[in-house]
């Protein structure tokens, strides 16, 4: 395996354990997992690779294929939220947030794409503590490594996210979408056959990369959190639609359609799941075009791009289309009729051109296994 050939030759041995953990799109359910939520999202075939090897003393060595195998270094004692950084960081964040005590030698490799809402961030968080958790043999649970990397993430990294990308990146089943619930973890597997029905789900990566690490994802959080508290909720999951009404003039219209995006998404999610369980692609193509609706107009997490990526889908016949991701960028998806992505490509290719927007990329994504184990010295 290359990636081991390269571990050997930065590091001078091989490495221990080598773990891998998949990107994710999400069907519906966005912009509700930190608010104790219903999600629908799937594994993509796209992961990321960490290699690793324990050291004798409390050195850590860290380098990307993707960033030509630069040895990042520091040490367990040196390893505290807040530290400047890049990549780097989400995987020390998992280092932290395991509690090593003895150093290790971590190499990256992957290939989801970076900055395309595909949870990039992740697959690399839940590669690490997948490999780092066989090789201590901490035997923490699929549920524990989830809230071990959601915890680096925002307590190491500072990006206040939810659950939902690390739980199916670590539990996802082949063949299905993952019914995610973000308070407690509980999960079901919920069969997700496109090709039997003659359809396809196209991602449409506009290129245009984001970056959440910023006010603006913690203030749509706060706004949330602002209208629970007020209704005397857990959490908005605890909200119903009718007590949202009912209690609009006491937020702010910006407060107030925040939390109706929150509200409505997750009504929207069971929905999707029966729609999905009556094998109903046109209601549920319905319900994707509602989601992208409310993320644009009372979410407002959308852009130019990504609007006109859906805007063509549509048109074109599209059971239905929406962004996904935590917006400002990053990918569409759209659920299409088999056969007909050629046309829905050169189409979008060619209203992205008129825009002078950068030229989109375009793949398939099928539902694929969670994070394993793939090679053990």
């Amino acid at each position: 395996m290359n990636t081991e050939k390269t571990f050997e030759k930065l590091f001078g041995e091989l490495p221990t354990v080598v773990a891998q953990a998949p990107g994710r799109v999400n069907l519906i359910g966005e912009h509700v997992d930190f608010l104790d939520g219903f999600v629908l999202p799937f594994a993509i075939s796209d992961h990321t690779l960490a290699a690793v090897r324990a050291r004798k003393d409390s050195k850590i060595n860290l380098a990307s294929m993707q960033r030509n195998g630069e040895i990042f270094s520091t040490s367990i004692e040196d390893l505290a939220p807040g530290n400047k950084g890049d990549w780097e960081r989400y995987a020390l964040g998992v280092l932290w947030a395991l509690g090593i005590t003895q150093g290790v030698d971590l190499l990256i490799d992957g290939n989801v794409p970076l900055g395309a809402g595909l949870s990039s961030s992740a697959a690399l968080e839940c590669s690490v503590a997948t490999a780092v958790n066989k090789l201590f043999n901490f035997r923490h649970s699929l549920e524990d490594l989830a809230r071990i990397c959601q915890r680096a993430e925002n307590a190491y990294v500072g990006m206040p996210c939810g659950i939902m990308d690390q739980s199916v990146s670590l539990m996802s089943l082949a063949g299905h979408a993952l019914l995610l619930d973000c308070r407690d973890l509980s999960t079901r597997h919920i069969p997700f056959d496109l090709a039997s029905h003659g359809l396809e789900l196209l991602v449409i990566d506009t290129q245009v990369h984001h970056a959440l690490v910023d006010g603006g994802y913690a203030e749509r959080r706060g706004d949330c959190e602002v209208v629970s508290e007020a209704l005397g909720a857990k959490a908005l999951r605890d909200v119903t639609m009718e007590q949202l009404l009912a209690h609009k003039n006491e937020f702010t219209p910006t407060q107030f359609v925040r939390a109706r995006h929150g509200v409505s998404e997750m009504q929207r999610v069971r929905e999707a799941v029966t729609a999905l369980e009556k094998d109903d692609f046109v209601l549920f193509g319905d319900l994707i075009n509602q989601t992208h609706a409310s993320l644009r107009d009372d979410y407002t997490v959308s852009c130019p791009e990504l609007d006109l990526g859906v805007e063509v889908a549509q048109r074109l016949g599209a059971l239905g289309a929406r962004m996904i991701g935590g917006g400002y960028g990053g990918s569409d998806i759209a659920l299409i009729h088999a056969g007909e992505s050629a046309k829905m490509i050169e189409a979008i290719r060619l209203a992205f051109k008129k825009e002078n927007f950068r030229e989109p990329r375009f793949f398939t994504a099928l539902p694929s296994e969670g994070a394993k184990i793939i090679s053990l010295a």
